[in-house]
């Protein structure tokens, strides 16, 4: 059974000869390289909203490299404990970290509103769902989610607690305290640590916490995947190009990221 939700009559969507379907009628074609587009115009806020094509190919190839692979692998192992049948990664970029995911679960989607990223995700991996979507409006049914996750992504409260199960989990990952902080340190000249846990006060009326842990991943980073780190992050456009082509400038640069995870379970609401 599909998961999909038509963005516009909000009907679920069936795939026939390479074209999703509602019963309303609205079609989407699924691309050649294998996603399909399902942020209808009247949800877009600008031509080409999302990552740059620059900050998705640094990524892929800052990624690619294994750098942030201690925080994969992490993701991966809390999802085998959850052994979910149906996943969905909201902002999912370039898709390796839903990559890794769609091995635990029978149906992993995943969701970004980049279609740059989206297209390069699609190469990865053909048995995820790729989708070119806006979590202000999630292109899935209700209730047909075990697990959503975002890491690094915005977190859409209202539009993940309806898609969620009854039960269902929601995992989120953003900066720790101290992610990335002598690389910032070198980019800007006040630094404020990081602060995970108002996602957790923020999440609080619908999500419990179940669990919380930091992974930490110490880098030594050679000028390639120095720029490539910088140029997948906001840090590119908001720091002073100065500080910026100075800090490249480095031949081996050392810098700890570390990852806040955070596992909430959806609230049952209250029988009336």
């Amino acid at each position: 059974m599909s998961l999909l939700m038509c963005p516009v009559c909000r009907q679920s969507l069936n795939l026939a000869e390479n074209t999703w379907r509602c019963e309303q009628g609205h079609s989407y074609d699924v691309a050649k390289q294998g996603y399909v587009n399902l942020h209808v115009v009247q949800h877009k806020h600008s031509k080409t909203p999302g990552d740059t094509a620059e900050s998705v190919l640094a990524r892929r190839e800052f990624l690619q490299a294994g750098y942030y692979q201690p925080l994969q692998q992490a993701v991966v192992e809390i999802l085998q404990q959850l052994k979910p049948k149906a996943i969905l990664d909201i902002g999912c970029g370039e898709g390796y970290y839903t990559d890794a995911m769609q091995t635990v679960a029978n149906d992993c989607i995943g969701v970004d509103i980049a279609k740059t990223a989206v297209q390069r995700a699609a190469k990865l991996n053909s048995k995820v769902t790729w989708i070119v979507g806006t979590g202000a409006t999630l292109p899935v049914q209700n209730h047909c989610v075990d697990v959503c996750t975002s890491l690094f992504s915005p977190i859409p409260q209202a539009e993940i607690a309806r898609v969620l199960n009854h039960g269902g989990h929601l995992i989120v990952v953003t900066p720790a305290p101290k992610h990335l902080y002598d690389l910032r340190a070198a980019l800007f000249e006040q630094v404020n640590l990081h602060e995970p846990h108002k996602f957790v006060e923020q999440l609080e009326a619908e999500f419990e916490l179940i669990q919380e842990q930091v992974i930490e991943a110490p880098l030594s980073l050679d000028q390639m995947a120095l720029k490539n780190l910088i140029a997948m992050t906001p840090y590119a456009y908001k720091t002073n190009p100065e500080r910026r082509m100075l800090l490249e400038q480095n031949s081996v640069f050392t810098v700890i990221a570390a990852f806040q995870i955070y596992l909430f379970q959806k609230r049952k609401k209250p029988s009336i």
